[in-house]
């Protein structure tokens, strides 16, 4: 399966051979490595008050949540990065961590924009895209195959789901406590 991946990892990761391509990939992936996500995550309830605190709450819940789900994955399946076991693949910037499978810069990526496009929908023009830069550049950068980031995509779906869903059921329980 490796192999197959390889052969579509070249073309996407010769692009880092281009200094401007390198530069801007290399740029949305640390921001992707946690960074905005944490400046997003004190801004939404300074920005809009109750609905950005409950989201800012989702996002840090789902961010621990997402770590151990990927961290321990990736301990368990111990699957090399592709510049590591094809000398083909240019690695392009550090990694953070020795193994690829799954990616968790998408997990996430795709994590935190279904939370954050859930409860602010207008946003899309702008979360849509970054996310989407975030897992491009992941096998750009040769970093991950790209099963790694369809893996790490699919796990923030299910845990981005996961969040909304129970913050729609506990939510209403939390506004109608009585007061202790």
């Amino acid at each position: 399966m490796d192999d197959m991946e390889v052969l579509m990892c070249r073309p996407v990761n010769n692009l880092a051979r281009q200094s401007v391509i390198r530069a801007l990939f290399s740029a949305v992936s640390r921001l992707g490595d946690g960074l905005i996500w944490y400046l997003l995550m004190v801004a939404f309830p300074i920005t809009s008050g109750l609905a950005g605190a409950v989201l800012s709450l989702q996002m840090a819940v789902g961010g621990v949540v997402g770590l151990i789900t990927y961290k321990t994955l990736k301990a368990k399946l111990i699957r090399q990065r592709p510049f590591a076991s094809h000398p083909s693949i240019l690695c392009a910037t550090p990694p953070l961590d020795q193994y690829s499978f799954p990616s968790g810069h998408t997990l996430h990526a795709v994590l935190f924009g279904m939370l954050i496009l859930s409860a602010f929908p207008a946003l899309w023009p702008v979360v849509v895209p970054f996310v989407g830069l975030i897992a491009l550049s992941r096998v750009i950068l040769g970093l991950h195959y790209p099963s790694d980031v369809l893996v790490g995509a699919i796990l923030g779906v299910i845990l981005g789901s996961g969040i909304v869903w129970l913050t729609k059921l506990l939510l209403p329980l939390v506004a109608f406590a009585p007061a202790a």
